[in-house]
C-alpha cells in the first residue's frame, strides 16, 4: 500500500544578525549553498553522568552514519527551543527529556561534507536528563545509540581518537571548559541566543 508522503517540517532561515528572515521546508534547506538557519543540539545525560551518544541514520542527507551527540533538530516557527528539544528527543529517541538547560547559547558553525553538501546553523546547545535510559529510537533518524561516561566521550573527542560530527567536536571542545561535571554546568545567558530563537 502506498502512503502519502508527510509534509517536510519547516525550518527558520536567519539573517547575518541572527534574525528570522523566512522559512523553508527542511527537505529544501541542505545542499551546496545551504542558507543560515536555526537549529539546536542536545546532550542527554543519566544520573551517572553517562551521555546518550547516537549514530546518525544512514538515510540522513548530512553526515549519514556518523557518531554524534544525543539529538539535534530544528525548531518550528515560533517554537521555543526548550519545547523543540523536548519534542525531538521524544520523537527520535523515545525518551522524556527533563531539566533542559541552555549551556552554549551563541554556538554556530558551518561545515561541508566531501560531496559538497553544507550545514550552516545557529545552533544553541542544551543539556537535559533522561527520565529513563530505555530507548525507542526512530530508525529513520538513528542507526544506533549507547550511554557512554561523559569523561570518556569528551576525552576521545578532544584527542581525536573518537570520530564524531563536526558540530559535536566543536561543541565538546567548548563544553569541557564548563567543568568536569555535566550536571553542574552553569546555565548560559539567554540574551546571547539568536534573535530568531527569542519570542
Amino acid at each position: 500500500m502506498n502512503h502519502p508522503a508527510l509534509p517536510s517540517p519547516t525550518v527558520v532561515l536567519c539573517g547575518p544578525d541572527g534574525e528570522a528572515v523566512g522559512y523553508l521546508p527542511k527537505d529544501q534547506v541542505h545542499h551546496r549553498d545551504t542558507p543560515l538557519h536555526l537549529a539546536f543540539s542536545s546532550y542527554i545525560f543519566d544520573s551517572d553522568r553517562r551521555l546518550l551518544v547516537t549514530r546518525r541514520s544512514s538515510a540522513k542527507a548530512t553526515w549519514p552514519g556518523v557518531t554524534t551527540n544525543s539529538c539535534c533538530g530544528h525548531p518550528a516557527p515560533e517554537e521555543p527551543l526548550t519545547d523543540a528539544v523536548r519534542r525531538r528527543v521524544h520523537e527520535e529517541l523515545g525518551v522524556k527529556a527533563e531539566n533542559i538547560t541552555l549551556v552554549l547559547p551563541a554556538f554556530s558553525y558551518r561545515a561541508e561534507m566531501p560531496n559538497g553538501i553544507v550545514e550552516y546553523e545557529l545552533c544553541p546547545v542544551f543539556t537535559a536528563t533522561a527520565e529513563s535510559t530505555t530507548l525507542q529510537a526512530d530508525p529513520e533518524e538513528v542507526d544506533g545509540a549507547e550511554w557512554i561516561p561523559w569523561r570518556s566521550f569528551a576525552t576521545g573527542v578532544c584527542d581525536g581518537t573518537l570520530e564524531v560530527s563536526p558540530w559535536c567536536r566543536m561543541q565538546v571542545e567548548q563544553l569541557v571548559e564548563l567543568g568536569p561535571d555535566p550536571l553542574r554546568w552553569a546555565a548560559g545567558d539567554p540574551t546571547q541566543l539568536p534573535a530568531a530563537a527569542t519570542f
